[in-house]
């Protein structure tokens, strides 16, 4: 089993900035690509970033050029940088691990993505 505890979410003005950590615990060795995912009220949730274990990463357009995702694997540690936050982004952000490729850590690891509590954004006009 994987933990991911997220941090950082809260209340800002729009065009402010926020930072989201999400700290890894349990079975890290499982964790491949970790990921952002976000839940605006009355939405589906939607991907926002993801980023490999090797440091590739992937945005959506929705935020490419305002959200930086990077990662500190020493910490197991995963970071969202939120800039020119607007009222849309708000949301429940969520931190969460992709599904280990096959054979990931000697092929030890289920099939299976894991997801944190979540955390409120809430980004005034």
């Amino acid at each position: 089993q994987v933990q991911l505890v997220e941090s950082g979410g809260g209340l800002v003005q729009a065009g402010g900035s926020l930072r989201l950590s999400c700290v890894a615990s349990g079975d890290t060795i499982c964790i491949a690509a970790m990921g952002w995912h976000r839940q605006a009220p009355g939405k589906e949730r939607e991907l926002l970033a993801g980023i490999t274990s090797r440091g590739g990463t992937y945005y959506d357009e929705s935020v490419k050029g305002r959200f930086t995702i990077t990662r500190d694997n020493a910490k197991n540690t995963v970071y969202l940088q939120m800039n020119n936050l607007q009222p849309e982004d708000t949301a429940v952000y969520y931190c969460t691990t992709g599904v280990p490729p096959t054979g990931w850590a000697g092929g030890v690891c289920p099939a299976k993505d894991y997801w944190g509590q979540g955390t409120l954004v809430t980004v005034s006009s």
